[in-house]
């Protein structure tokens, strides 16, 4: 996959079947719409691409209620790539995008830049200036410029349409198993492991911990089954997300503990996936009653990722 990140970068390519969103979760609905681009571009022997924003225009309008990232970048570009897109359009909202009419959107980005002969974009696609253009408007503009548009469906789980909105809420709220149907994968966040209060060593339970990342979603404070990627190798783990009220208030972090595992990961870059919510945050009585709780709950995430593999 050829990656441009600039304009003025786009050259010499060929004419393309392209997508168009935010894609901010790549959710369900998201790969529903990529397939569909996939699948246009190798019946038209077209290539495949996707165009999005880097950042979120909202984030560059408003400035204030900042929309926080469900996926990393090098995440998303690995996904686009194993979909078999051929080109991804990732370029940085700017002021001059958010000042082009629909009309300067199509001509200029889409059958110019792009070279798009195909368009694909969802039921509740709006671009331009004000976001004045919608799916109807760019197939009159696509008549007069030469290419064709499919308008994709809401995807829906049991009733339920599946949308970055919602991900993020259900992410807020820690339903890590319901946030899993709807994105098609499990949500993940990572950091470099720093040096802690080694609290969890002392009472028989080391940790990673890693600094909460302010551009993603953080789950809600509380204790997870998860799973931890360090390398190319996935440990079951149990992860707090909080301020460790029973030692003392901290800032928000993750900890996360590798069940079984032995070794020192500090200056290592780490991935949590989180599995499921088993409890709320909450303060002991003393560090033993803490450490007593903790040997449960790495109990119930070995039962948890016992009956995972099973279903495997």
């Amino acid at each position: 996959m050829k990656v441009f990140r600039k304009l003025d970068e786009i050259q010499n390519i060929d004419n393309t079947v392209t997508a168009l969103g935010n894609f901010d979760g790549i959710h369900l609905g998201h790969q529903a719409l990529i397939a569909e681009t996939v699948r246009q571009a190798k019946a038209k022997d077209l290539k495949s691409a996707v165009f999005t924003f880097s950042n979120h225009p909202k984030n560059v309008i408003s400035q204030t209620n900042m929309v926080k990232n469900i996926i990393y970048a090098d995440e998303k570009e690995a996904i686009f790539e194993a979909m078999g897109v051929d080109y991804l359009f990732s370029l940085d909202y700017t002021k001059e995008f958010g000042s082009m009419t629909p009309k300067e959107f199509a001509k200029r980005l889409l059958a110019e830049a792009f070279r798009a002969r195909h368009v694909v974009c969802g039921f509740n696609y709006r671009y331009g200036y004000r976001a004045e253009g919608n799916s109807q408007t760019l197939i009159q503009q696509g008549c007069l410029l030469g290419f064709d548009v499919s308008v994709m469906d809401a995807v829906s789980i049991d009733g339920c349409v599946v949308s970055s909105t919602l991900i993020r809420g259900l992410i807020a709220q820690g339903e890590m198993e319901e946030c899993s149907r709807y994105l098609g994968r499990n949500y993940a966040i990572g950091g470099t492991v720093i040096e802690g209060n080694h609290i969890g060593r002392t009472i028989g339970f080391p940790t990673c911990n890693i600094t909460v990342d302010e551009t993603m979603v953080v789950p809600a404070n509380g204790v997870y089954v998860t799973n931890c990627k360090v390398g190319d190798r996935l440990y079951p783990a149990v992860t707090n997300v909080g301020a460790k009220p029973t030692i003392g208030m901290y800032q928000k972090n993750v900890e996360t503990h590798l069940l079984d595992f032995q070794g020192d990961l500090y200056g290592r870059d780490i991935r949590v996936e989180f599995l499921k919510k088993l409890r709320d945050e909450r303060k002991f009585e003393n560090v033993e009653a803490l450490a007593a709780e903790i040997h449960n709950n790495c109990d119930a995430a070995r039962e948890y990722h016992k009956a995972l593999k099973k279903q495997s």
